[in-house]
């Protein structure tokens, strides 16, 4: 993600994310829901850019979010900018 914002000329400093899951109660107990919540600071970032950044970040580059996804966990993604 970080690497799509400098692409678009967005001077980052940092970039987290947050991890909050949700698992089945059954054995084995595999990730049923996944949020990515992402921490992006900066000089001047533009609300569009980073949005844009983690979109493309969770369908088109992060294989491990694919992976998920395709075997039926639900991920879901969000962002702000501190």
């Amino acid at each position: 993600m970080v690497q799509i914002l400098k692409k678009s000329r967005q001077q980052v400093t940092d970039c987290r994310a947050e991890v909050t899951s949700e698992r089945a109660d059954s054995v084995p107990a595999v990730f049923t829901k996944i949020h990515v919540h992402f921490v992006v600071t900066g000089e001047n970032l533009k609300p569009t850019q980073v949005e844009r950044a983690v979109r493309l970040s969770a369908e088109q580059y992060c294989s491990a979010s694919l992976m998920l996804e395709r075997g039926g966990v639900e991920m879901t993604h969000s962002f702000e900018i501190a």
